[in-house]
């Protein structure tokens, strides 16, 4: 009920301009994102890289509604990547890109050129591009241009969600030739018609994506913060015999960083998905939804202001 809650609250602008006003929200958003340019990004990037562990760097922006804002989207990728690239980040750092924030609300073509000259940039930066996958109406598009990307770029990547009905599916079909795919639980509002409703429902859903995933010749990307689903993304890995180089871990900034390490330390890959940028409410709000106890101190403090 609590996630439902958040995530209503995610889509609404009252309690945005609440939140944003709330002194204790700084203390929340220093703990998931890295700040809100550029430069931040590259010093978190560099104190996470220097701890053994990978990145995956997302430049915060969902709500592009037309042309000039998703060229300004793609110029800060590029920008970044070339600064990645200068300060010897690289192949350490990638990068996440939400197609929404490159105008696939509006033009699907526009959103596939501007995630073409991304990918073309990276892969001058020798690292690459991993898409972001975001509400259910979106898949099939970002599917499509996933595989026209990975003509000239066989690297890029793209997340699946377990909670949708559908993921099982998709994961069979995106188990092949080395195709990198993270595999997180979800955190949009869905309706039941297309998507699990409940934790255990979940759960199993993405044992099942996992199971589709290691068995396949792709690039499992295991990303869950839940102990449970990390002890069963080792055991399949040994079931299937994949070697660490096989598979990693995916962990969001901020959170469970001792895991992160203590995975580290065992010789898997571990890459930190960190965010940065201004807009920071909707992916905020959507982290707190996937682990509601996580918002229980900043839901206090906001109802305190009376």
């Amino acid at each position: 009920m609590l996630r439902k809650v958040i995530l209503a609250a995610a889509g609404s602008h009252r309690v945005e301009r609440l939140v944003e006003s709330a002194p204790v929200s700084r203390n929340v958003v220093r703990r998931f994102i890295a700040g809100t340019g550029s430069d931040d990004a590259l010093r978190c990037s560099r104190e996470l890289v220097d701890n053994g562990l990978a990145v995956t760097i997302d430049h915060l922006g969902e709500d592009t509604t037309n042309p000039a804002q998703a060229e300004a989207t793609a110029n800060e990728y590029l920008t970044l990547l070339d600064a990645l690239h200068a300060a010897e980040l690289t192949p350490a750092a990638e990068v996440s890109v939400k197609l929404s924030a490159l105008g696939q609300v509006f033009d699907d073509k526009q959103a596939y050129e501007h995630a073409r000259s991304i990918c073309a940039r990276a892969s001058e930066a020798g690292t690459t591009v991993t898409l972001d996958m975001e509400d259910h109406t979106t898949t099939d598009s970002t599917l499509e241009i996933l595989h026209k990307l990975r003509v000239d770029f066989p690297t890029v990547g793209v997340a699946v969600q377990a909670y949708l009905r559908r993921s099982e599916a998709d994961c069979r079909d995106l188990a092949v030739d080395g195709l990198r795919v993270r595999l997180c639980k979800g955190a949009y509002r869905e309706p039941e018609s297309v998507a699990f409703q409940t934790r255990l429902e979940v759960d199993k859903s993405y044992v099942r994506c996992l199971n589709a995933l290691m068995g396949g010749t792709g690039y499992p990307m295991v990303a869950t913060h839940d102990p449970r689903l990390i002890a069963i993304g080792e055991d399949r890995a040994r079931w299937f015999d994949r070697s660490p180089d096989e598979f990693e871990f995916q962990l969001l900034h901020g959170v469970r960083p001792d895991e992160q390490l203590r995975l580290a330390g065992l010789g898997y890959t571990v890459r930190v998905y960190l965010p940065y940028g201004t807009e920071w409410y909707g992916y905020m709000m959507r982290r707190m939804a996937e682990r509601p106890a996580n918002s229980a101190f900043f839901v206090r403090a906001l109802l305190s202001r009376g």
